[in-house]
């Protein structure tokens, strides 16, 4: 795996992005395989409107985000509306973000997040375009990276360290268990318990240690009055899920 972009490639260009864009895609293609069956991908034909690669073998789709400089907290999108219709539908891909540094033109993140791991909650709406752009009202989104679980950024080269293959393959399809949960409802919860476990930084956790989130998983979810059951339920969930093993009453370990 080559960890800069080609420069050559992108030569009869003269907009940036354009350059960019050339540049990212080329190098995903020849250097990114799928991380659901491990397959080579390929690309799909220009203005796609939905993705920009896609897996021939196991049929998985995937558009692609790049950005100069660090990762930062944030992955600026299209059309807030378009991306909460794709959230509620079959066609919403995978997300490949690549960051890279604009004069060495090195590659030094690439990580996918996986589409089961994408809810509204983690959409934020930005402010319309002012009336004299020229998409006056116009209202993009930001995917709100800081507010996905860790286990939902997979991660093919970190700090321009390349990660194992297996591991990312394991870690995808240890996951692969939300796209069970078509309701969005369902699956925020699940999340937010994955993520609430996340920040206890332990593989083995108590009931009494996941209740210290409780004001936080009220703020997140108004409407439940018994956030203490729900919690329980959803642990539940996970360990039918084989994500935790249930060691002693009120004890669990992560699988």
């Amino acid at each position: 795996m080559y960890l800069n972009l080609n420069s050559n490639l992108a030569n009869s260009y003269s907009s940036s992005s354009q350059k960019i864009r050339v540049l990212t895609e080329s190098w995903v293609k020849e250097n990114i395989y799928c991380p659901s069956c491990g397959n080579y991908i390929d690309e799909y034909e220009n203005n796609r409107p939905v993705a920009d690669f896609y897996c021939k073998k196991c049929k998985e789709d995937f558009e692609l985000k790049s950005k100069n400089g660090n990762i930062g907290k944030k992955i600026v999108d299209g059309a807030y509306s378009t991306m909460i219709e794709r959230l509620n539908s079959s066609q919403n891909p995978n997300f490949f973000f690549l960051t890279y540094d604009k004069k060495s033109l090195d590659v030094f993140n690439f990580l996918v997040i996986p589409k089961h791991f994408f809810t509204p909650d983690i959409i934020e709406k930005r402010k319309p375009l002012s009336s004299t752009a020229k998409r006056a009202g116009w209202v993009g989104c930001n995917i709100l990276l800081n507010t996905i679980p860790n286990n939902g950024k997979l991660f093919y080269i970190k700090n321009r360290n390349i990660q194992p293959k297996n591991k990312l393959l394991e870690q995808w399809h240890k996951f692969h268990f939300l796209q069970k949960f078509s309701n969005i409802q369902a699956k925020g919860w699940l999340l937010d318990i994955i993520k609430c476990i996340e920040a206890l930084n332990k593989d083995t956790f108590t009931l009494k240690e996941l209740y210290t989130f409780e004001e936080y998983l009220r703020i997140k979810h108004p409407k439940n009055n018994n956030i203490k059951a729900k919690i329980r339920q959803q642990l539940q969930i996970l360990r039918d899920m084989n994500y935790l093993k249930f060691i002693s009453r009120g004890k669990y370990k992560l699988s």
